[in-house]
């Protein structure tokens, strides 16, 4: 019998919430830092976050490989200071685990996190690059027969592919599957997903997951002709690598965004542009102009400056910013003091870094 969805669990994640991709903290040796790694939970909790999301794409996807050994304590860390925040909190926290790889290591990972007492799996199809969509389906079943299902529109420039409208269409129908982040950074993509949802009649969140769109894709109504009847759909949250850092501002903006479409439905002109802003800043963080090459590293050099991390270190020694990345980061900082939460941290960043 496949777990299913905790009806309180539901229930926020159907409102729509802040959830962080959680970085990976490392010493200068490149190992776990536990105590950078639990402040950084603390932080996103603290800043109002609904849920995180841990052994996904931000947190490093090489922490499974058996030389490095860290996907289940990563994954335990978290589990423990979420339940810690559980104990002080009116509603649970989301906890999301990221699954990717063939289907016999996507099952293994499904039922570990189901062992951990995580909510939902979020899958990447990234390894199935070359299969058929019967056999995506397929690999997606065999998941959802475990776990709660999160499915994940990867951007093909960081390891996803493309996603026919009737791969989604046919994927709205798994029962277990409970919401959808949509991450293509392409608008056509985008709608593909919300009009499979919408004609598949599911009851399924969607999410953003465009960092390059966030603002926009959280204000815009999705209208589909289904049955004869213009339906309205809407991105209710966001699950993002950019909510790994100025956390706080994020959990404002949703909120604003909640209230636009609550209310008139007319997006302020304030909005629009920092909308513009959150994307220019966006870039930087994430290294657009090289590809994302450095959008992990980027991430880890905003969480230094805060002093939540203690160094950029990736498990890939490789893997840092790009030449001229940091001077980015400088600018966007500078250009948009407004956006980040740099006083939040200070206040509280000792307290979380308590052992």
């Amino acid at each position: 019998m496949a777990k299913e969805l905790d009806p309180r669990i539901r229930q926020v994640l159907a409102r729509g919430t802040v959830i962080p991709a959680h970085p990976l903290a490392l010493t200068a040796d490149r190992r776990l830092d536990e105590r950078h790694q639990r402040a950084l939970t603390r932080y996103y909790v603290a800043a109002g976050a609904g849920g995180l999301a841990v052994g996904v794409h931000t947190t490093q996807f090489a922490i499974r490989d058996s030389r490095i050994g860290l996907f289940a304590p990563v994954l335990q860390l978290a589990r423990e200071e979420m339940d810690r925040a559980d104990r002080g909190r009116a509603e649970p926290l989301i906890r999301i685990g990221g699954i990717c790889g063939q289907t016999a290591q996507a099952v293994a990972e499904a039922e570990l996190l189901t062992n951990f007492g995580y909510s939902a799996g979020l899958l990447s199809l990234a390894a199935m690059k070359d299969a058929e969509d019967s056999a995506l389906l397929a690999h997606c079943r065999k998941i959802a027969e475990v776990i709660p299902l999160i499915g994940f529109y990867l951007q093909p420039v960081v390891g996803g592919r493309v996603l026919s409208y009737r791969f989604w269409r046919e994927f709205a129908e798994i029962e277990n599957v409970v919401a959808i982040k949509i991450a293509p950074f392409n608008r056509y993509q985008t709608q593909d997903v919300i009009r499979a949802v919408a004609e598949s009649g599911r009851d399924i969140v969607l999410y953003t997951g465009n960092d390059d769109h966030i603002a926009l894709d959280l204000v815009s109504p999705y209208v589909f002709q289904v049955h004869g009847r213009a339906q309205e759909y809407r991105i209710v949250g966001g699950l993002l690598g950019h909510w790994a850092v100025w956390t706080r501002r994020a959990v404002g903006l949703l909120e604003e965004c909640h209230a636009v479409v609550s209310g008139t439905g007319s997006v302020p002109k304030n909005l629009l542009q920092r909308s513009v802003e959150i994307t220019d800043a966006n870039a930087a963080f994430f290294d657009v102009s090289h590809h994302f090459a450095g959008c992990i590293a980027g991430l880890h050099e905003v969480l230094r400056r805060q002093g939540l991390l203690e160094g950029i270190w990736c498990l890939n020694p490789q893997e840092t910013l790009s030449p001229g990345q940091q001077e980015e980061i400088d600018r966007v900082y500078a250009a948009y003091p407004h956006l980040n939460d740099d006083a939040f941290v200070l206040e509280g960043r000792d307290h979380w870094l308590k052992p």
